[in-house]
């Protein structure tokens, strides 16, 4: 059996394309760059906090990687899971999940504004460093990503 070599060429699935899969590579890569920078941020974190201001200092960096976290990878995820959807359902669930982890940061940081068991700085400096951070890596990791802008045989729209 012969083949025509100038004949298109099919992807071995049908149903992913590689600006999907390149896009979903991107992805992987800013939301594991994320977990490991959260990760030595809370290590350095708990540390220095330790030093700094005690017990205190441990609970504001816990706290703070953990918003950071929040803030941070919930984005990803949400590209990641609707990756394959229309447009608009990736717009709706990103939106939907900015709103809820604006609120979740508004919540944890109103309840514990009046409580004593944490640094204030501590907690402040370490979600700065790791919202920051991952946002440099998703810079990172999009501005070195190779998703192609065409698709060879593509249908237009």
């Amino acid at each position: 059996m012969t083949t025509d070599p100038t004949g298109p060429v099919e992807p071995a699935d049908p149903t992913t394309r590689p600006a999907q899969e390149a896009a979903r590579a991107v992805f992987r890569r800013a939301l594991r760059d994320t977990v490991v920078l959260l990760a030595v941020l809370a290590v350095l974190g708990v540390g220095v906090g330790a030093l700094v201001a005690g017990v205190p200092g441990v609970w504001g960096a816990l706290i703070g990687v953990g918003l950071a976290l929040v803030f941070s990878a919930t984005t990803v995820v949400a590209m990641l899971r609707t990756l394959d959807s229309s447009p608009n359902t990736m717009a709706a669930v990103v939106m939907g999940t900015w709103l809820a982890k604006v609120l979740v940061v508004i919540v944890v940081l109103a309840l514990v504004r009046d409580l004593e068991f944490y640094s204030r700085g501590v907690l402040a400096a370490v979600l700065a460093l790791g919202v920051v951070g991952s946002a440099v890596l998703d810079f990172r990791a999009v501005n070195g990503g190779r998703v192609p802008y065409v698709e060879p045989g593509g249908t237009t729209r």
